[in-house]
């Protein structure tokens, strides 16, 4: 992954996002982010190089890297049958999966989230899915260096697969009948949630063993997918320690 410009490579370096190196454009005017660009990556331990801005163009994806970029290492995906594998036989494990969430700060909030709650690994699909980006590393705030990120082809399939490994599949949704406190939100379970302008697809809502709300006493919409899925996860993480599972 290439990051271009000065404000997304201070944001990658200030979020410990795993960088390979840093470029800077030889003779490049006194400033103050490129000073910080500097500093940050000293305190990161991120090579620094200083090179020909054709190198920077040559290098560039987009043509905006304003004299500096960054290449990142490639992301670590955890395969789901080491998930399985790790889980297998335990009496309460929790896995949220995103049904096409795109926005890499709700990604990396819900890894955050599942970090804290102790969750065994968050589930995305390849396609049509948020990246694991500047953003996603920063709402993260770590966590995604401690949880597993599964990439999967096809969700629909591998929610097929996790069922027949003994876990239950709640589908979270506005328009589900059962509220979280009467759900059983509990042991061996998949939380999906929806993306955020379309929600559960059709198909992955078919899949779902059920589906859940969150109750609501206000009068605006809904929250967003980040805050859902943290509400549900402790729903999840209050029965299991109260159960001791």
């Amino acid at each position: 992954m290439i990051i271009e410009g000065k404000n997304a490579v201070i944001e990658a370096l200030r979020a410990s996002m795993p960088l390979e190196r840093v470029l800077i454009a030889e003779a490049s005017k006194p400033d103050r982010a490129l000073d910080e660009v500097r500093r940050a990556a000293g305190a990161a331990r991120v090579r620094l190089d200083v090179v020909p801005r054709r190198e920077l163009d040559r290098v560039s994806e987009r043509g905006a890297h304003q004299g500096v970029l960054a290449v990142a290492r490639p992301f670590s995906f955890t395969g789901l049958d080491r998930v399985l594998a790790a889980t297998e036989g335990r009496a309460s494990s929790l896995l949220i999966a995103l049904d096409h969430v795109t926005d890499p700060g709700n990604l990396g909030a819900v890894v955050r989230t599942a970090e804290v709650v102790g969750a065994d690994a968050v589930i995305v699909p390849s396609r049509r899915s948020a990246g694991v980006t500047p953003a996603a590393w920063k709402a993260a705030a770590g966590a995604l260096a401690h949880v597993a990120l599964v990439q999967e082809t096809n969700l629909v399939r591998s929610l097929k697969r996790l069922k027949d490994a003994g876990y239950w599949v709640a589908g979270a949704t506005e328009h589900a009948d059962q509220v979280a406190w009467d759900a059983p939100l509990e042991g061996r379970l998949v939380l999906v949630m929806g993306s955020e302008g379309e929600g559960l697809s059709r198909l992955t809502k078919e899949e779902c063993d059920f589906l859940v709300r969150l109750p609501q006493a206000g009068r605006v919409g809904s929250l967003n997918v980040a805050q859902a899925a943290t509400a549900l996860a402790y729903e999840w993480m209050r029965r299991t320690q109260m159960s001791g599972a």
